[in-house]
């Protein structure tokens, strides 16, 4: 692949064009010429990168003769693989890339909710915390199709963003991790247009893929019924150079594909659950729920924290909870969209230290991976607290204090607002 020259449609450089392309307005929406395209940040996040992921696997099958050949995945989501894979790491193997962090080579243990620092913990803690986020990733944060899939985007709109749970974490922040500090935008892995020119990106991308087929095979979740999903189609060139449109609808199930995941694999994380530590000196609000308002704006320089209503105070039937889903939501994120943004979000944490992320307090977190274009960028965040509220033993409260914590980020930082809401879970 990175022999075939640039403009074969089958060659690594423009197959790293393709996810560039998708994700960095390269595309217009099909009737609707001042709409750019965008896989990010919405529920194509998932079906986008299956079907990028296919073409490409046939692309290297016909190249080295065999239809059979299947893409490996980097299983992240294990203590084994915690660790960037060392048949990626020769450096004078087709597979390195010389443009990933220094400090992040085996046997440095991977991060999954990295803030651009090396916190200095024990490989023990940090193993137990990465199972943890996954099990709040994947199960306790993930109980409705907003939350695992991210914000419906359909034709003619102009997507307001908001990803799912695992496309933030641990999806953005492992590129984040692997990206290379020295260069401008954290290239190649550690943004949108240059990250296909890695080949680890296509191992990462297997295990994020894995991900939404272990969420339907073995935590109870389901596709999105709604034709606007179903009915996106994509372009892609194929192993013999056709342009082909494919459908949404056609890629839920992988074995029409032809490929499974061994489910011989270890998924540590399914009983991963964090613990709490409910605190007797709980941190005080900055800012009040009478000063709340909808038209509630600050600049997030500091740590600040508020306190936020909830919708009642009457607790829910697990029927109800099955039904609905009680969710805090971070409005109007606004950034410029060329910088990399992380800040973690706590909820009823205590007044003098911070949970670590292994524990019911640490809420989630959110995280921006840098476009090329500097124009400024809005988003919300969506955390489900509904297990959260539970483990606190917070279910009967009127209100919780919700701390956002900044990690990185240059630039002005704006947050527009806060509430809880009830969202249904299909």
């Amino acid at each position: 692949m990175r022999a075939l020259p640039h403009d074969d449609p089958r060659s690594l450089a423009q197959q790293a064009e393709v996810h560039c392309s998708y994700c960095n307005n390269g595309y217009p929406q099909v009737g609707y010429r001042d709409l750019k395209m965008q896989v990010h940040s919405c529920w194509l996040f998932f079906p986008f990168h299956r079907w990028y992921l296919y073409f490409y696997e046939k692309i290297m099958g016909e190249l080295i003769g065999d239809p059979t050949f299947a893409l490996p995945f980097w299983n992240w989501d294990a203590p084994a693989g915690m660790y960037i894979p060392e048949i990626f790491t020769d450096t004078t193997s087709s597979l390195y890339d010389q443009y990933r962090n220094a400090k992040h080579q085996p046997p440095k243990l991977l991060d999954l909710n990295y803030s651009g620092t090396d916190d200095e913990v024990d490989d023990a803690t940090r193993i137990k915390e990465n199972l943890t986020t996954m099990y709040q990733q994947m199960v306790s944060k993930a109980k409705s199709h907003r939350l695992f899939y991210g914000t419906p985007y359909s034709a003619g709109d102009d997507l307001k963003p908001g990803e799912g749970n695992l496309e933030l974490i641990p999806h953005d922040s492992i590129h984040f991790w692997t990206g290379d500090p020295k260069q401008a935008h954290l290239e190649d892995m550690g943004t949108f247009y240059s990250a296909g020119r890695d080949p680890l990106f296509y191992a990462h991308h297997s295990n994020v893929d894995r991900m939404w087929s272990i969420y339907k095979s073995k935590l109870g979740g389901t596709d999105i019924e709604k034709t606007d999903w179903l009915d996106t189609e994509f372009l892609f060139y194929d192993e013999k150079k056709n342009l082909v449109r494919v459908k949404v609808r056609d890629s839920l199930d992988t074995t029409k594909l032809g490929y499974v995941y061994d489910d011989k694999v270890e998924i540590p994380w399914l009983t991963s659950k964090p613990t709490a530590r409910k605190s007797s000196n709980k941190r005080q609000p900055t800012i009040s729920s009478a000063d709340l308002t909808t038209k509630f704006s600050g600049t997030l320089t500091d740590t600040i924290s508020v306190e936020v209503k909830r919708p009642s105070r009457t607790k829910r039937t697990m029927a109800e909870k099955a039904a609905q889903d009680e969710v805090l939501v971070i409005k109007g994120i606004e950034f410029a969209g060329n910088e990399t943004v992380k800040f973690d979000v706590y909820v009823n944490d205590d007044a003098e230290s911070l949970a670590g992320k292994d524990k019911s307090e640490f809420a989630g977190s959110f995280i921006h991976l840098p476009h090329t274009e500097k124009k400024a960028i809005k988003k919300n965040l969506m955390v489900s607290i509904t297990t959260l509220l539970e483990e606190l033993d917070a279910e009967t409260d009127s209100s919780v204090v919700v701390t956002l914590v900044p990690k990185v980020g240059k630039g002005t930082i704006t947050i527009g607002g806060f509430s809880i809401e009830l969202i249904n879970t299909t």
